[in-house]
């Protein structure tokens, strides 16, 4: 787990690591035992946040995971194996991995420093010592390191943490539109030029996109000015964004550039899933 706030004793760590446990308790490197709160989780995005009581806390910066790039350096602290507080070096390998089937909601930094089971829900910083995403998950066909890891990006960590505080969950934005990739192939049959973004296959009646105009067809490539590279990163930020804010959307229409303001409603809650004994 990763301390958040020093003030208020916030630690986020991941979903799986606390999930379904009666107790929680947290250890500090100094030594110290402390018995933690559940504030709230999320299994899609497989973030938890914790809060303890005590003093003398030491917090750690967030990064914007944005500006990461791929080449920059990275070390990843966690407890592999159970071995105790481990720091593993390396570089960004990647960004914006989805499509693992690891998470609902997928934008993973992906990396080459040593990630190992009991490494998940440490720190990945860069080497200014700031947050730069929460290790996750491996690849790892061994069952150890083959330098495949993967982080959820702190921008990610920092939406959803501010959810979980506010309702003790994360209540999901959408627009109300079915959505693909914008393909090398459907570009060319559409004539438009982009190189990205995510097209409205469809849009659902009385939805958020159809109040705004969106149709069908239309190529959506930023959020608030934010670039869109697809499907993915489109669900991930319209996901991410409080219900009821008001999002400008740029897109392309018959290969015309223009833009239309929605506001985020509410998707519904996912049906509850059985879970193995």
């Amino acid at each position: 787990g990763v301390i958040i706030d020093a003030k208020q004793g916030y630690i986020v760590t991941n979903n799986h690591v606390v999930s379904g446990g009666q107790e929680i308790a947290v250890k500090l490197s100094d030594g110290r035992a402390l018995p933690a709160q559940l504030v709230g989780s999320d299994s899609l995005t497989d973030v938890a946040l914790l809060r303890v009581k005590a003093d003398k806390l030491t917090q750690i910066e967030f990064g914007d995971s944005s500006r990461l790039r791929v080449g920059d350096s990275v070390v990843a602290i966690g407890n592999p194996f159970g071995l105790g507080g481990t720091v593993t070096s390396g570089i960004v390998s990647a960004l914006g991995r989805s499509g693992l089937n690891i998470e609902g909601y997928e934008d993973f930094i992906q990396t080459d420093a040593s990630i190992n089971p009991g490494n998940s829900g440490g720190a990945l910083m860069t080497l200014d010592g700031r947050l730069a995403g929460l290790n996750t998950a491996i690849l790892a066909p061994s069952g150890g390191n083959v330098g495949i890891g993967f982080a959820v990006p702190s921008n990610m960590i920092k939406a959803v943490v501010a959810q979980l505080i506010q309702h003790g969950r994360v209540e999901r934005g959408q627009l109300g539109v079915s959505i693909q990739d914008l393909t090398p192939d459907l570009a060319q049959a559409m004539r438009v030029s982009q190189t990205g973004g995510a097209v409205v296959a469809a849009v659902s009646a009385g939805s958020p996109a159809e109040k705004a105009g969106l149709k069908p067809r239309d190529v959506i490539v930023a959020v608030n000015n934010q670039s869109i590279r697809d499907s993915a990163e489109l669900r991930n930020t319209i996901g991410l964004t409080p219900v009821g804010t008001e999002v400008q959307l740029k897109l392309l229409r018959d290969g015309k550039p223009m833009a239309v303001t929605a506001t985020i409603g509410r998707a519904p809650a996912p049906a509850p899933q059985a879970q193995p004994s």
